[in-house]
């Protein structure tokens, strides 16, 4: 008799086509494309990334990184994450998603929220173990 794997994980989650990869592969400012695509993590991301290459704030950093994950979770659970499973780096539209989590994992370490730190690197190793390399290190 064969059941059902309760031990198996959900199926990766692929997110769709991110509407701002165009203008951001084309090297619009990254704000411009935010006021145009704010749903898009990609768009975020890239905000969250140009401010830390640019030694601003930590708090900046992670307010940007905040809104794209939020804004993230939106678009994963539209397209079927149920709240864990993998999310991979592979897949080049996710990209945004983990992007956003790995700089608000690592703003929330410069900042001093260590828990916040914590939560977010094991939730980035637990979606995508390339990404948590890529990103974090």
């Amino acid at each position: 008799m064969t059941g059902i794997d309760l031990m198996a994980s959900p199926p990766p989650t692929h997110l769709p086509e991110d509407p701002a990869a165009g203008a951001i592969a084309a090297g619009e400012a990254p704000m411009d494309v935010v006021r145009r695509n704010p749903a898009s993590p990609l768009a975020w991301a890239t905000l969250a990334a140009l401010a830390a290459s640019r030694d601003e704030d930590p708090v900046t950093v992670y307010a940007y990184a905040r809104v794209g994950y939020h804004r993230s979770l939106d678009l994963l659970r539209r397209n079927g994450w149920k709240g864990h499973g993998p999310v991979p780096w592979e897949h080049e539209p996710n990209r945004g998603f983990l992007t956003c989590l790995a700089l608000l994992a690592t703003a929330a370490r410069a900042i001093g929220e260590t828990d916040e730190w914590e939560r977010c690197a094991d939730f980035l190793r637990d979606s995508s173990p390339t990404a948590a390399e890529q990103l974090l290190g």
